[in-house]
């Protein structure tokens, strides 16, 4: 008798286990916690944990086999000429391709977006072909174009042109001109797509309504499709200066880190040089903050100027 109660006791249980292991899993609490957790767990694993990582290591000497708190002398030595050219040219870099790359992608975009355009689908393909190419293999095209020889097709075109020809990649405004031009031909179609994208979302009503009170092409493009397209133009303004402050491949093809007088040392190629060639982390740590803050003030600034913040 006492067996038998205890086999009804045992296998009372088992369903009970079983319906309790399934409450959990369906559960409405439990499963927003679930499908969240792979994003955490990345999160912490690849972002947040390398970032104090790194923002340990900007206090420290990081030597092979030797690790040394020296407080804030990394951040001292970064008073140097070398720290300086590759802020500068990534600031210039970064104010160059917002000039380019964001007018000239929204004028495209609202010529595209146009129905009177001919085969405007073959020129949004043919925009965007330059994306979904490597960099360095453009960047290998654009030294071939762009060579120091007299025969190279740039300065043959130069000196069809009357003008003299030019040693693009050993002067500073030719080097800059070259980074900015590789960049600009690559993120151009990038950015008409975010554009079309916003203007897709626009009501054609309101075009309707204001063609009816006598509203001009330039009137509706000042007064209804920029003011619309304001969320997709902050979105491309942020990440065209995150874009800017990292680069490094368009720098690379060209100098592969070993530019006369800096002319094309950037901050992340400056962070490659000090952290990875001179086995020197932990002043490698420090220009990677410093960098980051500049790129977090600079992108706080505009969002609170184009009105980001303020609840409409």
């Amino acid at each position: 008798m006492e067996n038998q109660l205890n086999y009804s006791t045992s296998t009372q249980m088992v369903p009970q286990k079983k319906q309790k292991r399934e409450n959990i899993l369906f559960s409405q609490k439990l499963a927003p916690y679930i499908f969240v957790s792979p994003f955490l767990i990345s999160f912490f694993v690849f972002f947040l944990y390398p970032s104090i990582q790194t923002i340990v290591m900007s206090f420290q000497e990081v030597l092979p086999g030797e690790t040394k708190f020296i407080g804030l002398q990394n951040y001292k030595n970064l008073l140097n000429p070398h720290f300086f050219a590759a802020l500068r040219n990534t600031t210039v870099y970064t104010i160059w391709t917002l000039i380019i790359l964001i007018p000239f992608p929204l004028i495209l975009a609202v010529i595209l977006n146009s129905k009177v355009i001919p085969g405007r689908n073959l020129f949004r393909s043919s925009f965007f072909i330059p994306a979904l190419t490597s960099t360095i293999v453009a960047g290998v095209i654009f030294r071939l174009i762009f060579g120091e020889l007299e025969s190279a097709p740039a300065n043959t075109l130069m000196r069809a042109l009357g003008l003299d020809a030019q040693q693009w990649t050993m002067h500073w405004g030719t080097g800059m001109f070259l980074m900015v031009f590789l960049a600009s031909w690559k993120w151009l179609g990038v950015n008409i797509l975010y554009f079309l994208s916003g203007l897709q979302n626009i009501p054609k009503e309101l075009y309707e309504s204001a063609e009816m009170d006598g509203a001009g092409v330039f009137t509706k493009f000042f007064k209804i499709t920029l003011p619309l397209l304001k969320p997709v133009t902050v979105y491309v303004l942020t990440i065209s200066i995150f874009g800017g402050f990292r680069m490094y491949e368009e720098s690379f093809v060209f100098w592969q880190n070993q530019s006369p007088g800096d002319i094309g040392l950037t901050l992340v190629g400056y962070i490659y040089q000090e952290g990875f060639v001179n086995n020197d982390m932990g002043f490698g740590s420090a220009i990677g903050i410093v960098l980051l803050v500049i790129v977090l003030i600079l992108n706080l600034i505009q969002l609170k100027f184009t009105g980001a913040f303020r609840k409409e």
